[in-house]
């Protein structure tokens, strides 16, 4: 009775997370609800005497779960028709809210702006997949935990997650933020600073346009000449902006307004608790930062 009122404990402190990462996994409401509670039937009846680490057992039960449906999901849908997948209305966790730290080169955060352009993507990878995309990059499981849940190497687990991580990127480019002139401005804003070209500054900037405490084009353009030069290009809750990251973990956020063609405010936020809230996908540019 004891061992049994733990796993009750337990499971309904972590139950709000691992419904996330069932709803991250299915894209389904629904599912999610259906994964947790058979994840709670195969709780309810396993030996808890080697378990230390609550958390990433029940996390490691309901991906392996979420599996499970998503190679029986795959094998219903040989015939080609089939409805998309829903809008994500699930409420926003944090990336990383287990506390783990991702490297810079695995650092991409799944955006719930890009829609069902993202969801379609992701309903086309297979099943180890999207569970290496979405433990790793959205929940920061190491990829020795998910190599042991789908029978794989960390190094295989790695290439899963990198293969799904492509084409998350190749959705948020074909998006519509990320084809527009919006786009276009901040990532001309971002080139002339990293180039130090005063010249192309002025020409992207309004005459008034005004960031942090200065104000005019050539006083703005004058600040940012050779800099930003690890700030990266992104759609932030679907809208094109620009993110400086340290270790995977944001730590800046420039957001333009953009009137006319043309920067007429530059603002930066370095509130941790909002930026650790952003959706976040960065994109491609000339230059070939897809890092």
């Amino acid at each position: 009775m004891v061992e049994q009122d733990w796993l009750s404990e337990r499971f309904a402190e972590h139950k709000g997370r691992l419904h996330t990462v069932a709803y991250r996994m299915l894209g389904s409401p629904a599912d999610a609800e259906d994964a947790v509670q058979e994840a709670w039937l195969r709780v309810s009846r396993a030996d808890t005497g080697q378990v230390e680490n609550p958390a990433g057992w029940l996390t490691t039960i309901v991906a392996r779960v979420c599996l499970n449906m998503l190679e029986a999901r795959k094998a219903r849908r040989e015939d080609p028709a089939g409805s998309l997948p829903p809008e994500p209305t699930a409420p926003h966790v944090p990336a990383h809210s287990n506390g783990g730290q991702a490297g810079p080169e695995d650092q991409t955060l799944l955006a719930d702006s890009v829609g069902i352009a993202l969801m379609v993507v992701l309903d086309t990878l297979t099943p180890a997949e999207r569970l290496a995309f979405v433990l790793h990059d959205i929940f920061a499981v190491s990829f020795a935990e998910i190599g042991a849940i789908i029978d794989r190497s960390p190094a295989a687990a790695r290439q899963l997650a990198s293969r799904a991580r492509q084409r998350i990127r190749g959705a948020a480019d074909a998006s519509e933020a990320a084809r527009s002139r919006k786009r276009e401005i901040v990532e001309a804003f971002l080139a002339a600073a990293r180039s130090a070209d005063f010249t192309a500054l002025l020409e992207v900037l309004d005459p008034d346009a005004v960031a942090i405490q200065m104000r005019g084009s050539h006083e703005v353009a004058a600040f940012f000449a050779g800099r930003a030069q690890a700030a990266r290009l992104a759609l932030v809750d679907g809208v094109p902006a620009a993110v400086w990251s340290h270790r995977g973990q944001p730590k800046a956020l420039f957001t333009f307004t953009v009137h006319g063609e043309k920067i007429t405010r530059i603002a930066v936020d370095t509130d941790p608790d909002r930026l650790d809230a952003l959706d976040v996908v960065f994109l491609s540019t000339r230059d070939g930062d897809r890092r």
